[in-house]
């Protein structure tokens, strides 16, 4: 298992919201190449960014700001937001992403998912998010009636790799993960899992650890690591 830190994107910079709403944004940096060298510079193995108003809008809103993400580092970077056809999965993967996130299409168009897992393989991920264990699209603004599990399912089912899973009841609340959430996807698939939503401290980390799953790749780390709740020192450490 690793630790993701995390860049959310909006109006060009870098924020972390409350439970994916918008009207609950707090900025922390001007520069989101910045803060991935930041992230990169204190031991970060991954990044995970997210194209806010793309998600929000429905197509990608910050190419350069990506692209400028992914030239800063020599991580890998994986980025999500907005990413409804094939044509927008290639744009970002062509700018240097390593992995491109969807979520919406492999909820409103499942059948899609087996092509494109065929087409970029381990360079695309399914996003999960879920709140109370329902699926959310559209930027969490719409539920739908699926359970998070399910999806989970069937997007293993049509090849997916990686599933990156986000409780956005917990995301940027401070509040812990969701252990036994996390647990219930990464029994229910075989492939890799990524939690995200909740992590606060180094004791998150070590309560993911204990659940002993071993298909549980990484965790996803936000606004613990913005507001100084912790470090990624600290987050290594508890690995």
């Amino acid at each position: 298992m690793i630790v993701i830190p995390a860049i959310d994107l909006k109006d060009g910079k870098c924020v972390r919201l409350k439970q994916g709403r918008a009207d609950k944004s707090t900025v922390y940096s001007d520069s989101p190449a910045d803060m991935a060298r930041r992230w990169a510079g204190e031991g970060a193995v991954y990044l995970h960014v997210v194209d806010l108003d793309g998600a929000f809008g429905g197509r990608p809103a910050h190419p350069d700001a990506i692209a400028a993400i992914a030239a800063a580092v020599e991580i890998p970077v994986e980025v999500g937001g907005g990413l409804r056809t094939d044509e927008d999965v290639q744009a970002l993967l062509d700018c240097g992403v390593t992995r491109a996130i969807v979520g919406t299409r492999a909820l409103e168009d499942p059948e899609s998912i087996a092509a494109l897992v065929g087409k970029f393989g381990d360079r695309l991920a399914v996003g999960i998010d879920a709140k109370n264990g329902i699926v959310q699209t559209r930027g969490w603004v719409e539920a739908s009636t699926v359970r998070a599990v399910d999806l989970a399912v069937r997007a293993k089912a049509a090849g997916a790799r990686t599933i990156i899973y986000t409780d956005t009841s917990r995301d940027g609340m401070l509040k812990g993960i969701n252990t036994a959430a996390v647990a219930e996807i990464c029994d229910a698939v075989g492939c890799d899992v990524i939690a995200a939503g909740g992590v606060t401290d180094a004791a998150d980390i070590t309560s993911l650890k204990a659940l002993a799953m071993p298909n549980l790749a990484g965790a996803i780390v936000g606004k613990a690591l913005y507001e100084g709740t912790t470090t990624l020192a600290e987050l290594h450490a508890a690995l």
